[in-house]
């Protein structure tokens, strides 16, 4: 049987390092004990919140009714061709620690997500992605349970409808299912992506690069540009890069000429949030216990404040930008609980 705590601190469930309470709280390690802790919530009429690595999500408060812990572990290899394996992860998996455990077993295609913060269960969600490479890119299928009926549904790529940073569960699912696994399709031969400018540099006098090689590369460039939450308490890249038309690209490249940007899909294309975030003058800035990393302008940053103040200091950058650049930032990390 699952057990059922009360008034329960998330403080060390979240790379923010934000003070929040669960007002229930368990762990579970199977879909078994999921049902169990579903089955609790349903006859005590409490709200259900999933909660994984803790990496991708911002405390504002307290959060009323149940938080369950996804603590479901194993990596097992379903599938294998000469070219090509299919490898199901199970939720409460580390993200890095499972990309080091396919490299060691000869499983490539996830070298450029190095180093990513949280838990297998939570990258669809956000469709994690880096240097050159999306989870949708190697996406199979997931395994997930209606928090409402327990019922198991299975996901395929297009079920999920993957945007940049984005998938149904943000939207149309948001807070209606538990991920409990994810099926990837992996290379079994070695193969590499260097479309990256910046992985490309640094892997350049490599006459043959391996995705050991990749993955090493990406590490210390993900570490040079973004703190360690273990010592400086953030969620990452806090705002997702805007994309903008050709029009309103033309009219930023005309007052801001030095702008870098990035060609995307359909005449669309990406404006680094942290040079707009830069420009607006908020690097390095601390407001009273959060700030704004000094190095990297898109990482805020927990001095020991609350969540409440991180949104303050998130809405006056969005205010500031959106006055400059006429460019409307959305915050990344997903918010939970009531200041």
């Amino acid at each position: 049987m699952i057990e059922i705590a009360s008034q329960v601190s998330l403080q060390g469930y979240n790379t923010l390092a934000l003070p929040a309470c669960a007002e229930y709280f368990c762990s579970v390690t199977s879909e078994q004990q999921i049902a169990q802790a579903l089955d609790y919530a349903r006859s005590h009429n409490l709200q259900v919140t999933a909660l994984g690595g803790g990496s991708n999500l911002l405390l504002a408060g307290d959060i009323a009714g149940l938080v369950i812990y996804l603590d479901l572990r194993g990596i097992n290899c379903v599938d294998s061709c000469k070219d090509s394996v299919t490898i199901e992860f199970a939720a409460g998996e580390n993200w890095h620690k499972a990309i080091e455990y396919c490299l060691q077993q000869g499983w490539y295609g996830l070298e450029n997500l190095s180093l990513i913060p949280g838990n297998m269960g939570a990258a669809p969600i956000q469709n994690i992605g880096a240097y050159g490479v999306e989870l949708c890119d190697l996406f199979v299928s997931l395994r997930a349970i209606n928090i409402a009926t327990g019922e198991v549904l299975i996901m395929d790529r297009q079920a999920c409808e993957f945007g940049y940073r984005d998938s149904i569960f943000k939207h149309k699912y948001s807070n209606c299912y538990l991920i409990t696994q994810v099926s990837l399709e992996l290379w079994a031969q070695p193969q590499v992506n260097l479309q990256y400018p910046a992985l490309a540099e640094a892997l350049a006098a490599e006459s043959e690069p391996t995705p050991e090689m990749v993955s090493a590369a990406v590490c210390a460039i993900r570490s040079a540009k973004l703190p360690d939450p273990a010592q400086i308490p953030n969620a990452g890249s806090f705002f997702k890069n805007p994309m903008v038309d050709a029009e309103q690209l033309k009219s930023l490249l005309a007052d801001n000429p030095k702008m870098p940007f990035y060609s995307a899909d359909n005449g669309w294309s990406k404006v680094p949030a942290a040079w707009l975030i830069d420009q607006s003058g908020f690097r390095g800035l601390r407001s009273g216990n959060v700030g704004v990393h000094r190095d990297q302008a898109l990482v805020l940053v927990n001095f020991g404040g609350t969540g409440a103040e991180l949104l303050a200091l998130a809405n006056r950058i969005q205010s500031e930008v959106l006055e400059r650049f006429a460019i409307a930032l959305e915050i990344e990390p997903r918010i939970y609980g009531q200041s």
